[in-house]
């Protein structure tokens, strides 16, 4: 599966890696970002009816999709959200902006939060959905955040055990992962699903993707404690959108909480689980719509 043909595919090399991008439309650039364990398809829904209003550009992250999937590093360095975020300003600037503006679903969002601190100067405005930030969940830990969110200490494990146990059979764990974590009823289009398994189900995208999950836990927690012991928040617009019926709903003050590490917060809850552009497109669509172009 790929985007309808009003989007342009090609490879943007940023010195380390090359990163898979569709984009496509007039306007205002507009990146979008995907989540674990998904590429850009998931915005297949949401960047078509985009494209009349932006310059839609739908990347997959290092790691994922078709983009590189670099070796890994001790320190995890290597799939930092500051190196994602880095990756993404070099494919904007190739694509001819210095500025710009981001959403970011599940790790997109935490890869757009991340553009926010590193790259102020960048970004326009920033929606993250379905998140809480990486810092304040990992200090807020408890026995109902283990249950609901397994998967971020089974990712983390060392000495490839996540690997070894999701590549035993990675059609059944990703598909889990998409029934578990939306809303019951929700329905994915097939074809983008089988995209999301193609490009999963490789050793190197595996790892790449625990990779993603190490550096959260650890160097990422480093970036953002330095980031609060400096007083830096989101300086830029910031919209807030999460499921209705997801475990960050159940789990957190969501809005309170952004408000802590934002400056400019509107936030709203979405009639869905966590896969907010493909359970709730329209609704989506108006958001982003209406956010991005009152600028």
């Amino acid at each position: 599966m790929r985007l309808p043909e009003q989007f342009h595919y090609q490879q943007i090399n940023t010195g380390d890696v090359t990163i898979n991008v569709a984009h496509g439309g007039s306007g205002p650039p507009l990146l979008l970002l995907h989540g674990y364990p998904q590429t850009h398809l998931m915005w297949h829904a949401v960047a078509p009816a985009l494209t009349r209003d932006f310059h839609v550009i739908c990347p997959d992250l290092r790691g994922y999709g078709d983009s590189s999937k670099p070796d890994s590093d001790p320190e995890h360095f290597t799939y930092s959200k500051r190196q994602m975020a880095a990756d993404m300003v070099v494919v904007m600037r190739t694509l001819g902006y210095e500025r710009f503006s981001v959403a970011g679903h599940d790790r997109g969002a935490r890869v757009s939060h991340r553009l926010c601190l590193d790259f102020p100067d960048r970004v326009e405005r920033a929606c993250v959905m379905d998140i809480a930030p990486t810092l304040h969940m990992f200090e807020h830990t408890d026995q109902i955040f283990a249950t609901g969110y397994y998967h971020w200490f089974f990712l983390i494990q060392p000495d490839g055990l996540p690997e070894h146990m999701i590549g035993l059979d990675p059609d059944y764990y990703l598909r889990e992962k998409l029934r578990r974590w939306s809303a019951p009823g929700a329905a994915f289009n097939p074809e983008a699903v089988e995209g999301y398994l193609r490009c999963f189900s490789s050793p190197e995208a595996i790892h790449a993707s625990c990779e993603d999950y190490r550096a959260a836990a650890t160097i990422d927690l480093e970036h953002d404690r330095a980031d609060r012991d400096a007083g830096r928040k989101v300086t830029c617009p910031l919209l807030v959108l999460w499921g209705s019926k997801g475990f960050v709903n159940r789990t957190y003050d969501v809005q309170a909480v952004w408000q802590t590490y934002a400056n400019d917060v509107e936030a709203e809850a979405l009639e869905c689980g966590h896969f907010l552009p493909e359970e709730v497109p329209e609704a989506v669509i108006t958001r982003l719509r209406r956010f991005f172009r009152a600028t």
